[in-house]
């Protein structure tokens, strides 16, 4: 059996979506959910879905940040994001950081179930060159941070967020040692050498969660 999880706070376009999911698969089961901690709750359970349809701004996500942590909790699962955002600025982010397409919720139906069907098979649009020389650096960025473990990208969250290891550590319900053990690995990963550096480098790829 087809499991898709669709993440859209919009009741009206996550009904849009499930018909055009039902459209091409009309036994899927189909989870939903309306905030990005939902949205991560359907993609840990199982089975694993077979496709995740993904708004990019549901309470809880901003810029990038959902996909980000959606493709780390399950990155062979293809991430389609379908959204309102300017599709020339979103689209090479969003693959940047693991997606295989995006959307926008002006598409009409037709072309949402074409596009759920390549993405159902495997197919993903191929992503597009970086045009200069800042770009490769911005795009070879993203793939280090879309290494990250899904624990090693909420630890970068709450750096974000400006908060200290030691409020990261309760909101995760780890140690602080554990905090700055998983510090000390994501800015190897990202080849950055403090914290700050983290923080600039993932502001610059718009990986930025609410406050």
């Amino acid at each position: 059996m087809t499991n898709v999880v669709i993440a859209d706070d919009h009741p009206m376009f996550r009904a849009a979506l499930r018909l055009a999911v039902q459209g091409v698969a009309p036994s899927a089961a189909i989870r939903e959910a309306g905030t990005l901690d939902q949205a991560l709750e359907a993609v840990r359970a199982e089975p694993a879905p077979d496709l995740i349809l993904l708004d990019l701004r549901m309470p809880g996500a901003e810029g990038c940040s959902g996909v980000a942590m959606v493709h780390a909790e399950r990155p062979d699962t293809p991430i389609l994001v379908i959204s309102a955002a300017d599709a020339r600025a979103a689209a090479p982010q969003v693959r940047a950081w693991g997606a295989i397409g995006f959307l926008s919720k002006s598409t009409d139906l037709p072309e949402i179930e074409a596009a759920v069907a390549r993405a159902l098979n495997g197919e993903a649009d191929p992503a597009p060159q970086p045009s200069d020389a800042q770009d490769a650096e911005l795009e070879d960025m993203a793939a280090r941070i879309a290494s990250l473990t899904p624990t090693q990208l909420k630890v970068l969250m709450g750096v974000l967020k400006g908060k200290l290891n030691k409020q990261i550590a309760w909101e995760l319900d780890i140690s602080e040692a554990t905090v700055k053990g998983h510090m000390t690995a994501l800015m190897r990963k990202m080849n950055v050498m403090n914290r700050t550096q983290a923080v600039l480098a993932a502001q610059a790829l718009q990986l930025e969660p609410h406050v």
